[in-house]
């Protein structure tokens, strides 16, 4: 018998379906109606001898039955996953809400005096959560849907990725398909959800107890770690499944030595990366090729290439073992890779070939990188921070002595008329000033705040050269007339060199506060006043003191 003509049987009040006819319709509630009434007949109001003697036949067909409803019931659901909603929607949904009758059945039974039928409990609740967990069993064991790049992966990601394509499919369907085919109170995405998640959970526990090579081992940690709270994660998912509940894929002691194989070879990967990022700037440098420029600056690739990689790296590290203080574990060795950086720095210095500042304004922009890289406490030990930074203070420092000292000397026959009778002529000073502006044209060619910073050095170190100069005493002030032009001058010269740094883009705008104090000295006879003021200048100006 078709199905029209079960509907049309169904719906047509002067027609009564069978038992067989709702089953060939799939209205397996109203199979399951039929059955029980017919058990309430034999079994309710005869006694037990009557039932099992006048009513023997009645009872062997009704158990016959049963047996037929239960084994469709069990292909319905068996077929849960697998059809497309016209067909499994409604044949579920019945299958359900019989399940749903026979356990209310079961309890009636219970709170009876008689014996029950053989049949009875039929536990047909229990039996379809067995039905359930076998049936997710075999759809991870054998997958629907293997990945497209199977050829190009090894058997263990293969086999991961297509478990885990196969468990987003089937719990997305469950969630739109047959959550609606399940009363709230069955909770049908959870108890699906912690089949997947058991059965997924054991089958990576196999492989996670097995030797894994690297790239196995990375690939089940981002799964165990990413991929599958990625899955749950899904807004349709999420607003369905109590993912707490679940717990973690893996236990901690299987995860731990994954983590710690994963740690140790991004480390391992980082310092062979940054190493040959070095190593091939040193072979630009044996090969006596200046840096490029880019707008003017020379620039080495070294920094922007070592702090793009640890940034792909410990991104990549902080999503695969959540735990950014464990991630640390890369960067570790980090310190390593900046002294060897500065040894190759140091014999730039000291080779001092026609290319050494070229490479040396270079590596200024990028101690300058990295220094402001090294800021960001997640990524980096903080011992290891710490002494990277020590690092590069030293760096940039024996930098500045590298390419101020010549300036220095260029400028040392200037110098020397400071404080004397030629210093009170207006041409002196205008000479070193200009010797000065071609030095501070030629330091350029780092990075605009790394040039900065360097011509901030140069003005410190010749506002003491200045100042000591001063103080030596080689002009006598005989009078006010004196006092007054020497006044006049260093304020003057205090302004002049103020402008001229300005100009080139120098910030060191308390270096001219400190000269014109140096005039008002100047202004003084008084001897125990004068050493009072260069003491209280040493107290308000300690980087001034503290230079050479």
């Amino acid at each position: 018998m078709n199905c029209l003509k079960i509907i049309c049987l169904y719906f047509c009040p002067s027609v009564n379906p069978n038992f067989e006819e709702y089953l060939e319709g799939q209205y397996l509630f109203e199979a399951n109606q039929l059955l029980i009434d017919r058990e309430k007949h034999l079994f309710g109001e005869i006694t037990e001898a009557d039932a099992i003697t006048a009513h023997e036949e009645a009872v062997k067909k009704l158990a016959a039955d049963y047996e037929a409803l239960e084994k469709l019931i069990e292909q319905t659901v068996q077929q849960s996953l697998s059809l497309s909603s016209e067909e499994t929607v409604p044949a579920l949904t019945s299958a359900v809400k019989a399940i749903k009758l026979e356990e209310e059945q079961d309890q009636l039974w219970k709170q009876r005096c008689q014996t029950p039928p053989a049949w009875r409990p039929k536990k047909w609740k229990e039996h379809h959560d067995k039905v359930l967990h076998e049936l997710v069993y075999s759809r991870l064991e054998n997958p629907s849907s293997p990945t497209g790049d199977q050829e190009n992966q090894s058997p263990i990601r293969a086999d991961v990725q297509s478990m885990g394509k196969q468990l987003k499919e089937d719990m997305q369907w469950v969630v739109e398909e047959v959550k609606n085919c399940y009363p709230p109170e069955m909770d049908i995405c959870n108890f699906y959800a912690r089949q997947y998640h058991q059965t997924f959970k054991a089958k990576l526990k196999q492989i996670a107890d097995s030797v894994l090579d690297d790239e196995d081992c990375s690939f089940l940690l981002r799964w165990v770690k990413e991929f599958y709270p990625g899955i749950l994660e899904k807004p349709e998912l999420a607003s369905n499944i109590n993912t707490e509940e679940l717990g973690n894929l893996l236990p901690d002691e299987l995860l731990k030595p994954l983590e710690e194989q994963y740690l140790s070879k991004q480390q391992s990967d980082l310092m062979i990366f940054i190493d040959r990022v070095l190593d091939e700037a040193k072979k630009e440098w044996d090969q006596g090729k200046e840096p490029t420029r880019d707008d003017g600056c020379y620039v080495s690739p070294v920094a922007y290439d070592v702090i793009q990689f640890i940034n792909g790296i410990m991104t990549s590290a902080h999503i695969t073992v959540r735990d950014p203080h464990k991630a640390q574990k890369i960067t570790s060795n980090l310190t390593d890779f900046m002294q060897r950086y500065q040894n190759f720095h140091e014999d730039i210095i000291k080779q001092n070939k026609p290319h050494s500042k070229a490479f040396i304004k270079a590596n200024l922009s990028c101690v300058e990188q990295f220094r402001d890289f090294l800021v960001d406490r997640d990524l980096f030990p903080e011992d290891v921070r710490k002494n990277c930074l020590q690092v590069l203070t030293e760096m940039k420092q024996s930098a500045h002595t590298y390419l101020l000292t010549p300036v220095h000397k260029i400028l040392k026959p200037h110098y020397k008329k400071l404080g004397t009778s030629d210093w009170l002529k207006k041409n002196t000073f205008e000479k070193l000033l200009n010797s000065t502006e071609e030095e501070l044209q030629q330091l350029q060619g780092s990075s605009q705040s790394s040039y900065q910073e360097l011509i901030g050095q140069l003005y410190q170190e010749m506002t003491v050269e200045y100042v000591q100069r001063l103080l030596k005493g080689k002009i006598k002030l005989k009078d006010s007339i004196q006092q007054q032009k020497a006044y006049e001058t260093v304020k003057e010269n205090a302004e002049k060199l103020h402008e001229l740094f300005a100009k080139m883009g120098s910030k060191q705008d308390w270096l001219k506060e400190i000269l014109t104090k140096i005039a008002e000295v100047l202004k003084l006879q008084d001897i125990p006043a004068i050493q009072m003021q260069i003491f209280s200048l040493g107290s308000a100006y300690p980087d001034l003191r503290q230079m050479p």
